[in-house]
């Protein structure tokens, strides 16, 4: 069982500047304490991310850690050139000494798709025909492609990633289905939601694994986010992590208000920190009801990898540190050994 963080980088109400540095200083706690891997959303036109460009965080970074592997998770692939996207991953792979983690998807909030100028009807293809094309410049040293929204002819790639063939790819899987991609790729899954949901993907990736003959110690990351909040005792947390959860919760659904789009996942983060913690999608509290938590959601879900967002809202850089800390001083450890059943 591995541990990470997931970060929106949400508006916290300071400049940016400041909740850059401040987020950049989470991170190197982060590596100091042992976290795996830092993940990080991309948003446009909102305040759930201050960071529309993830690479130019992420160079920063790498640049502050010497352990911690870090990526988005996920690039929004329909919203850059593919080559583009190609060649910063070269150049943050090789910068991190290979720590980089290469998150792609379609994007959820297709809203933001919308008010980017791409019509989110064409997303899923755009988003396909992307990654291809990345996946050809990782193989090929002249690149040829043509397909309906993307053209190359004798494109010369210069660079590769040190990590080959490529980083370790990350996927936000939805469902099941997403297996029967995922596994023959070896790639990573991260879910949301109920963890008897996650417990279908992961389930159906271990059976996946092993019909194609595969060392089951080898599988991937088969991992799902939760918000965490862990203080000194539980009601400390719980005042720490309600406010802040408020103005997060606002924020998500920001945009889908503004368009008047009903918000599609308030099923999965309900307005307030109580209903969340009730569906069991998020925890407050002392280091060892957060180590029950998890204990038990493992059982539950069957993941191999826990990405906590432990920083949101308006919670303070020093709140979020103690939390980071304590869970990764006082409850990490209880986890070292086990094996997801």
């Amino acid at each position: 069982m591995k541990f990470g963080l997931f970060d929106h980088l949400d508006a916290d109400g300071t400049p940016l500047g400041e909740m850059l540095e401040n987020r950049l200083k989470l991170v190197e706690l982060a590596d100091r304490e042992g976290f795996y891997g830092f993940h990080m959303a991309e948003h446009h036109s909102t305040p759930l991310g201050w960071v529309p460009s993830p690479s130019v965080f992420v160079s920063a970074a790498i640049q502050r850690t010497r352990r911690l592997r870090i990526g988005p998770l996920v690039y929004v692939l329909p919203m850059y050139h593919p080559l583009r996207v190609y060649e910063e991953i070269c150049m943050l792979d090789h910068m991190s000494n290979g720590r980089l983690l290469f998150g792609v998807g379609r994007g959820a909030a297709l809203v933001e798709h919308q008010r980017y100028g791409i019509d989110p009807a064409h997303a899923p293809a755009m988003y396909h025909e992307a990654f291809a094309v990345i996946m050809k410049a990782c193989e090929s040293d002249i690149l040829n492609f043509e397909g309906k929204y993307y053209t190359f002819k004798d494109y010369l790639v210069q660079n590769k990633p040190v990590q080959r063939p490529h980083p370790p790819i990350w996927y936000g899987a939805p469902n099941a289905d997403a297996v029967g991609w995922a596994a023959p790729n070896s790639v990573n899954i991260v879910s949301l939601g109920p963890a008897a949901r996650a417990r279908t993907i992961t389930d159906r990736y271990r059976k996946e694994w092993a019909d194609l003959g595969r060392n089951a110690a080898d599988i991937p990351m088969m991992g799902i986010t939760r918000h965490i909040v862990t203080a000194a005792t539980d009601a400390e947390a719980k005042d720490l992590a309600r406010p802040a959860y408020a103005v997060w919760r606002k924020a998500i659904e920001m945009l889908w208000a503004r368009s008047g789009v009903p918000f599609a996942l308030t099923q999965v983060y309900p307005q307030s920190w109580d209903e969340l913690e009730a569906i069991g999608h998020g925890i407050a509290g002392s280091p060892s009801t957060v180590r029950d938590y998890i204990g038990k959601l493992q059982a539950d879900s069957g993941v191999n990898y826990v990405l906590g967002q432990m920083m949101f809202g308006t919670m303070s850089p020093a709140n979020a540190a103690t939390s980071i800390r304590l869970f990764a001083q006082e409850v990490m450890p209880a986890f070292a050994s086990r094996a997801a059943a």
